[in-house]
């Protein structure tokens, strides 16, 4: 994939996008399958037109765009990461251990997405500081479901630190 992928997707969200006027988050997904990237997106743009989604296919990508470097030197800082675990080049674990250790980066809310459904994954995660751990479901309904839920949750419900008050 290359690049972060800039997407406008669909609702109301709580932070306040000074160039449009308008409602926004900067939601970072963190996926390497283009399949889960489509359909998230297909999903996400039913549920919340209010998303800036990026997306980044590896997890060294993601901690280039995290950090800013390369090619992310002008890349926004993400309000909330759907984080998977099986990644190449440097898997979710090691992405989730860098963002929390951190301290820049380590306020950003990490939601581990993923198919594993092992103990130890799940341990390990929060072990880790993941803010939570779902598991993709294999039915497109059940995948809806779960991205309302997590729309309606993070992105309505929870009450975040404005992008002014970290450093």
């Amino acid at each position: 994939m290359g690049g972060a992928v800039h997407l406008t997707v669909l609702a109301h969200l709580w932070q306040m996008n000074e160039k449009e006027g308008n409602m926004s988050i900067e939601l970072l997904l963190v996926e390497d399958s283009a399949g889960d990237v489509r359909l998230m997106r297909e999903v996400l743009l039913g549920v919340n037109d209010s998303i800036h989604l990026l997306v980044v296919s590896d997890g060294a990508e993601a901690m280039a765009f995290l950090n800013r470097e390369g090619n992310y030197a002008r890349s926004p800082r993400p309000d909330l990461i759907l984080l998977d675990l099986n990644l190449p080049q440097m898997d979710g674990r090691e992405v989730l251990a860098c963002i929390k250790a951190n301290d820049k980066l380590k306020t950003i809310p990490v939601i581990v997405l993923t198919i594993s459904d092992f103990e130890a994954d799940i341990v390990e995660s929060y072990q880790l500081q993941a803010s939570c751990y779902l598991c993709k479901p294999a039915q497109l309904s059940e995948f809806e479901t779960l991205m309302r839920t997590i729309n309606r949750f993070w992105m309505t419900e929870v009450k975040l630190p404005e992008q002014t008050h970290i450093h």
